[in-house]
């Protein structure tokens, strides 16, 4: 019986008491485990980043997660941050250049909220630092004071693109999500396919080009991701395309 394949989670950065810890939200490696059937491998966030091909070589997929911190706006000629912007260089030094490797390799990436606009950025997208001050976009964030239930509970609609891979989940051209994410896309990269789109026009999700499996959406597919068919959808696809990816890199030669 086959091995379930690896799937590496980088970490995020953060400082408890004195101290800096390395940590993952439990329900990315939860949702790895029970909804893509993957075991999870906890990927470092340090300065001087470690080489993308000391990670890559050894994994079947990668899941860039949702964080509390936004990217730093130098990586995308975003102007300066503002006081209590939260940013984590580390992880913003391990992810963007993991990203390009990754695809140059076919490796299968599922990336979530952050995750996404950390796709965008390494690819040479740009972000609205603030959507919700942007004319003609809605407020896409949060209610911090609500319970989880609420806060992750569906929040709007998304326009899917016919016939793209979300439309072909979700078995129909629109579905209901969550939303908690202050930041958003402001220019697609170049190649990138929408996927889904908020009643606002906002890119909510997209596709790569190629041949292999390159997923990035906003919302938060992880949450519950038993209870939700879509969700699950998601993260089944993003596993089996993992497995593909272990079964051929068994095959090549060393």
């Amino acid at each position: 019986m086959a091995l379930p394949p690896l799937v590496g989670l980088p970490s995020d950065r953060k400082i408890i008491g004195p101290h800096p810890f390395l940590a993952v939200g439990e329900k990315y490696v939860r949702a790895v485990v029970e909804g893509a059937h993957a075991t999870p491998v906890l990927l470092p966030s340090l300065q001087p980043a470690v080489p993308a091909a000391d990670w890559l070589d050894r994994l079947d997929g990668l899941l860039l997660t949702g964080a509390v911190s936004n990217i730093e706006p130098h990586h995308y000629a975003g102007g300066p941050s503002w006081e209590g912007n939260p940013h984590d260089p580390a992880r913003d030094a391990n992810t963007l250049p993991l990203i390009p490797a990754a695809i140059a390799r076919g490796l299968p990436v599922l990336a979530i909220c952050r995750g996404l606009q950390e796709v965008n950025v390494a690819l040479g997208g740009s972000l609205h630092a603030k959507v919700h001050e942007v004319p003609g976009l809605s407020d896409h964030r949060e209610d911090v004071e609500a319970a989880l239930e609420v806060q992750y509970g569906p929040a709007h609609a998304l326009q899917l693109a016919a016939g793209g891979w979300l439309a072909g989940i979700a078995g129909g051209d629109s579905v209901r999500v969550n939303s908690l994410h202050g930041q958003g896309i402001d220019r697609l990269a170049e190649g990138m396919i929408v996927e889904a789109v908020s009643p606002d026009g906002l890119v909510e999700a997209f596709r790569g080009p190629g041949p292999g499996f390159l997923l990035a959406v906003q919302w938060h597919p992880e949450w519950r991701v038993r209870d939700n068919p879509f969700y699950l959808g998601i993260f089944r696809a993003f596993g089996d395309a993992c497995r593909r990816y272990a079964t051929q890199r068994s095959l090549s030669p060393p």
